[in-house]
């Protein structure tokens, strides 16, 4: 909580940490994806059509945007590739969603008029005690996926919900989002719906931006690498050493006694 310097934050934290009975490491993440920044953040038009206080506990139950830095999809995926990742990772996958959502099934088939419908991801929240359905959207949000919604989410009242249960409420998760745009989309509709965006992967901080080596440098640090290891290692040659002469002087022969005694004769 040190690394929290804001105190409204920090009592935020401390919170939901006493509420969802977050762990350390639960608690440490919440903290770098920002979550006091995201939580009720979700475009919803849950004010005009869900009564009080269920509106607003409904919106603070919706952040913008959900962070799924925990998938391995790369660009361009399809819809069904992230469902499925997701619930690969339905454990983290529900860690961001917040607590009080129970899975109830994917691809759920819904009939109506001798026609098949498929919701991608259904769940039930235990507090709002209301069914949430999901629809899971690549790319740029479009008015339509309004209207889709609002039919998706007639029919699981009409078919799932009981009489105890509060309306079914709507989340449309998208890459990115017009806040305009949505807002027009919302007003048609009469059932209560939240518009979300999502992300894979989080910007750097600035600190640690200038500190991290860029692409570029790493590449050329790696092509570097590849350059020295395919050379073969010079080795030093070694002087040959000299070979050293040994020095013979010649040697002079003595003079004996006996030439001397020959000269005299």
């Amino acid at each position: 909580m040190v690394k929290v310097k804001d105190l409204e934050a920090r009592l935020w934290y401390m919170q939901q940490t006493l509420a969802n009975g977050w762990s350390r490491n639960v608690l440490l993440t919440m903290i770098q994806s920002e979550a006091h920044l995201r939580q009720g953040m979700a475009l919803t038009n849950f004010e005009r059509l869900l009564p009080s206080p269920q509106s607003d506990l409904a919106r603070q139950t919706l952040k913008d945007p959900y962070i799924f830095d925990f998938l391995t999809l790369e660009q361009p995926f399809h819809e069904r590739e992230l469902e499925t990742n997701l619930l690969h990772e339905l454990e983290r996958f529900l860690l961001e969603l917040g607590q009080g959502f129970a899975f109830v099934g994917r691809q759920l088939h819904l009939e109506v008029g001798d026609s098949d419908f498929y919701v991608d991801l259904l769940f039930y929240h235990l507090k709002l005690r209301c069914f949430v359905v999901i629809d899971l959207k690549t790319g740029e949000f479009k008015p339509e996926y309004a209207g889709k919604m609002n039919f998706y989410l007639s029919v699981v009242d009409d078919q799932l919900r009981h009489d105890s249960d509060a309306p079914s409420i709507g989340l449309i998760l998208c890459q990115d989002r017009n806040h305009i745009i949505a807002e027009y989309a919302l007003r048609g509709v009469n059932k209560p719906i939240g518009i979300s965006e999502y992300e894979l992967t989080r910007a750097l901080p600035p600190s640690l931006r200038s500190a991290l080596p860029t692409v570029e440098e790493i590449e050329a640090e790696l092509e570097g690498t590849a350059t020295n290891q395919s050379e073969p290692p010079k080795t030093k040659k070694r002087k040959a050493a000299k070979a050293i002469k040994p020095t013979q002087k010649a040697k002079k022969a003595p003079k004996g006694r006996r030439g001397k005694s020959q000269e005299k004769r």
